[in-house]
């Protein structure tokens, strides 16, 4: 198959169109009149994290709370690791985004005085199963937004370290896209099925963090030589046992506390930090007092049908087992057990490294959400907010001069991207060589098979497993643009494997126990109270530290302290 190569130009170039991607295009058109381009491999209308909806707004900030408390809590849930500067000016901006996603359509519940209803002091209830249609339909109806579906961008188009476009392939059609834009945000989202999950083979789509989302923007960044930081800082999602669905609407709508099959509550013994609650499951199991529950036995009828509403709007298979086994929460215990890990910076620290503009160290390009690292806790409303930030960013900076005559590297990428339409079977399919990185990734990084834990020696062998899957990756053939995508897509997870056990390696303690739990170093140092950072050099992962940016204090790339 030979591809058609078609040229786009933009004023405003948004990679990836999930919340904080729609959101941003939204909110760059009221400030500017310039064009807006959004490019998505699915359907802006279901997709990204929110595709299936979410019953809670989980960063927003209740009354009597300032965002400098929103700022204090998520670094200590995160042991320090922080970027302080990105905390505050999201959270800052939270109670904002929330009131406009109210006018915007959104049913936000409140109580009777007409105040929202809080589940804790950071969370707000909502019915949010429409939530991604609504900014589709927002996105639809402004005529300064063009929307590019079924389109999947793999590689950035940078000259001197600044960003002037991206390519892109058609998922349906042989088409190479060239898309220039005077300014670009990546929006993408984090990385899922990097490990073996909970439901292995035909069923392994079925976990916590979306499926199709493959860390496409960090892997085209680490490829383009863009900073990133604290991959380490895995993310594993403590969730209801066989549904995989969130276990904070049970944690925090009714108080539910965690137990052990002895009845036991465990919870405070470990600490209530997020990896605490997952490392203190895994803890009680190993020692044989599992299986382990949210107790909610015991709890109202009106908590029943306010649960199985909830978990309608984002985990309808919750609502689905409860109603089926005739066993509603009240009745019978759920038990939970932890995801495989996640790359995901909206609810670690990892991601791309930005400034406080939110710039990634390319110049022109800007990054929201997920896929931008240093600010955990964000969720949905601080994707919203990072991505405002972004936008006001980009809008200031808008460069002009795009100049692009490099028509050998256009080839190249096309040639080697038509060189995988080759007749006849190879040794392995897509799916084996994703299966067995999978597996890898399982046994010596640290995944569910080995309690999250690893070593020096195991990382090394994770290591030269993918660097072996790499190079089986070259003798892949497909049929198709669907195919294609798919060979793609596992290149991309593999990129982020590499780059993943390199700062696992880096990070020669235990911060955050089962999101980093290092078997060789079981305690914390003072010497890594630091970020862990990488850039790619010379086709070779370069790991180094970076000062904690201290209270009061702001980042911008060029006054960084190294």
């Amino acid at each position: 198959m030979k591809l058609d190569i078609k040229k786009i130009t933009t004023d405003f170039l948004v990679i990836g169109g999930g919340t904080a991607g729609c959101w941003a295009a939204i909110k760059f058109c009221e400030k500017s009149d310039k064009n807006v381009l959004i490019v998505e491999k699915a359907n802006i209308k279901r997709s990204g994290c929110l595709a299936a909806g979410v019953n809670a707004l989980n960063a927003y900030i209740g009354e009597g709370k300032t965002p400098q408390d929103y700022v204090d809590y998520a670094r200590r849930d995160a042991s320090g690791i922080v970027r302080g500067d990105l905390l505050l000016t999201m959270s800052e901006r939270l109670r904002k985004v929330t009131a406009e996603l109210e006018k915007l359509g959104l049913t936000i519940l409140k109580n009777e005085d007409g105040k929202y209803v809080e589940r804790g002091w950071r969370n707000v209830k909502i019915n949010g199963e429409n939530i991604k249609p609504l900014l589709a339909d927002a996105v639809n109806q402004n005529e300064q937004i063009t929307v590019l579906n079924r389109v999947n961008v793999f590689k950035y188009i940078v000259q001197d370290n600044r960003i002037i476009g991206a390519y892109g392939i058609s998922i349906e059609k042989p088409i190479l896209y060239l898309i220039f834009a005077k300014a670009v945000l990546i929006s993408t989202g984090g990385a899922a099925g990097l490990y073996k999950p909970n439901h292995a083979g035909f069923s392994r789509h079925k976990m916590w963090y979306p499926p199709f989302n493959t860390g496409a923007g960090l892997s085209m960044g680490i490829n383009a030589g863009a900073e990133m930081t604290t991959f380490e800082m895995r993310f594993i999602a403590l969730r209801c046992k066989d549904t995989i669905a969130p276990t904070g609407t049970l944690a925090q709508g009714v108080g539910a506390k965690q137990v052990n099959s002895l009845g036991e509550v465990y919870e405070d013994k470990y600490g209530l930090t997020t990896s605490e609650r997952v490392y203190g499951t895994v803890c009680e199991n190993v020692n044989k007092r599992g299986p382990c529950y949210l107790k909610t036995k015991g709890i109202s009828k009106q908590a029943d049908e306010d649960l199985i509403k909830a978990y309608l709007n984002m985990a309808p298979s919750q609502t689905l087992r409860w109603i089926e086994s005739k066993k509603p929460p009240s009745e019978e215990n759920v038990e939970i057990e932890g995801t495989e890990p996640y790359i995901v910076g909206g609810h670690t620290a990892s991601g791309y490294h930005v400034s406080t503009s939110r710039e990634t160290t390319i110049k022109g390009l800007f990054a929201a959400g997920d896929v931008a690292g240093g600010c955990p806790q964000k969720y949905v409303t601080g994707a919203l907010a990072e991505a405002e930030i972004a936008v006001e960013s980009a809008d200031k900076y808008m460069n002009e001069n795009i100049l692009f005559d490099d028509l050998g590297q256009v080839k190249k990428i096309k040639h080697e991207l038509e060189r995988f339409f080759i007749k006849g079977e190879s040794a392995f399919t897509t799916d084996d060589l994703e299966e067995h990185m999978q597996e890898i990734m399982d046994k010596y990084a640290g995944g569910i098979s080995a309690n999250y834990k690893y070593n020096q020696k195991s990382l090394e062998l994770a290591k030269k497993g993918i660097g072996e899957i790499k190079e089986k990756c070259k003798t892949l053939k497909v049929k198709n643009m669907q195919e294609l995508v798919y060979v793609l897509e596992l290149k991309e997870r593999l990129v982020i494997c590499d780059v993943l056990i390199s700062h696992l390696l880096a990070r020669k303690e235990t911060r955050w126990h089962c999101f980093a739990e290092h078997g060789d170093y079981p305690d914390k140092k003072d010497e890594y109270r630091c970020y862990i950072n990488s850039r790619l050099y010379g086709g070779k992962i370069k790991i180094f530290k970076r000062f904690l940016i201290e209270e009061g204090e702001v980042y911008e790339h060029h006054e960084y302290r190294n």
